[in-house]
């Protein structure tokens, strides 16, 4: 058998037999290596090259950050001051998670992490408003799925370090479409919250001000991180670490919330949730190599540049490829496998590399989501105590607003050149 193919039938032979993705990746690479004779020295020098880049040491930074902030407290006072701006309207507890989604995601930067840190807040208020708790776990999830559109990104930083394009740039970016993508997934929401009759007006019983001086260390945490970037005044992966500073200073001095003990736990949490990722990284960078070398990588951009007469059909087929990838495998493996393979044919077709990453972006977040992987259902199910099947059956308005906001993203000229500029 072809080495090209026999790495793709191992890899997926591996998937279908529920292998970790990231020991199908470097299993499969490191088999097809051995046999074609490619030197399995270059295993540990490339799983070394893999993550030994300087944007990726934002990661750990700002997953910490996301662990600090959440158990200073902060979470909990930006939802009560959301809920004391549109809780007066019967859809309400619906708006303040999707906006609370919106700004967790420029706190944390992954779907999953938001989900743990406002579900076990947000979920069991909008039951006690009368929804559905199915829907009101899956309007979390789905509330999430922004966390990695919305800047500081997990997956934009990997994206920049891929396509070589500038982390800030992708940052900024990828500001006007979360917060569009937002408005689309608020919108589904209040037309479900009100063709069902759920809801009542919401009164926090504390004065507007109050709530919104107590959320305001939070509330200047976005502003601090992505102010100092835009501003010259530190590199994304300064950013990182300037925000753990920020969560600790405000969780130890401010709200007084946080002790010497918590440190290690929190630590182990960010450390565990950075080795999942980076372990990911390293072997999906093995096999890129792998697939690459054997000619695979060369043999499918061939395919695609004989369908560039045609670019919107062509981009089509890609969203619709990275719409299936994301409903079965984690985004930063997505990336690896199919950008070595696509960034040549973007280049070819004269396609924005930076707005090509909040397309891809985009197309990862509704993968969050989506059945049957659907890792932020997964989370959302564990903190609501409810069977996946429920949340299931009420994710579908969220995906279909998602998949609209991906598509006019991607080719209505208008909306693109307001959000892009050209």
């Amino acid at each position: 058998m072809e080495l090209g193919i026999l790495l793709i039938v191992l890899f997926l032979v591996l998937l279908a037999l529920r292998v970790p993705v990231a020991a199908a990746l470097g299993a499969s690479a490191v088999l097809v290596i051995a046999l074609g004779g490619l030197g399995l020295q270059v295993v540990s020098f490339n799983f070394q090259a893999g993550i030994a880049k300087f944007p990726l040491l934002a990661i750990p930074f700002f997953i910490l950050a996301g662990a600090v902030m959440d158990r200073a407290g902060i979470a909990e006072r930006i939802v009560r001051l959301l809920l004391g701006v549109v809780g007066g309207w019967r859809a309400g507890a619906a708006l303040a998670t999707v906006l609370a989604g919106m700004f967790w995601g420029a706190v944390s930067g992954s779907g999953p992490a938001t989900v743990a840190a406002l579900g076990g807040i947000l979920i069991p208020m909008m039951v006690r408003q009368g929804y559905a708790p199915g829907f009101a776990a899956a309007l979390m999830a789905a509330s999430a799925e922004l966390s990695i559109i919305i800047p500081p990104s997990i997956a934009l930083i990997v994206y920049a370090t891929l396509a070589s394009t500038s982390v800030a740039q992708q940052f900024w970016a990828g500001i006007l479409p979360g917060i569009f993508i937002g408005g689309l997934l608020g919108l589904a929401a209040v037309l479900v919250v009100r063709a069902r009759g759920w809801g009542e007006a919401f009164n926090p019983g504390v004065p507007r001000i109050r709530l919104f001086l107590e959320a305001l260390p939070g509330l200047l945490t976005p502003g601090i991180i992505l102010g100092g970037i835009y501003g010259g005044i530190f590199t994304p992966t300064e950013a990182a670490a300037v925000g753990v500073f920020w969560g600790l200073f405000v969780g130890f001095f401010v709200y007084r919330t946080l002790r010497l003990g918590h440190l290690i736990p929190l630590l182990v949490e960010a450390g565990v949730s950075s080795g999942v990722i980076m372990v990911i990284v390293a072997w999906a960078g093995i096999f890129a190599w792998a697939a690459d070398t054997v000619g695979l990588a060369g043999r499918v951009e061939r395919a695609l540049l004989q369908l560039a007469e045609n670019p919107l059909g062509l981009m089509l087929l890609i969203n619709a490829f990275w719409l299936v990838l994301g409903m079965l495998m984690d985004a930063v493996s997505i990336y690896y496998l199919t950008l070595p393979v696509l960034l040549p044919v973007m280049a070819h077709l004269g396609w924005d590399l930076v707005w090509m990453g909040i397309v891809m972006t985009v197309n990862m977040a509704i993968g969050q989501i989506t059945p049957p992987v659907a890792v932020n259902l997964f989370v959302s199910a564990r903190i609501s105590g409810l069977s996946i099947e429920k949340i299931w059956r009420e994710i579908w308005p969220f995906v279909l607003a998602s998949v609209v906001g991906l598509l006019l993203l991607a080719y209505w000229p208008f909306l693109r050149r307001v959000l892009w500029g050209g």
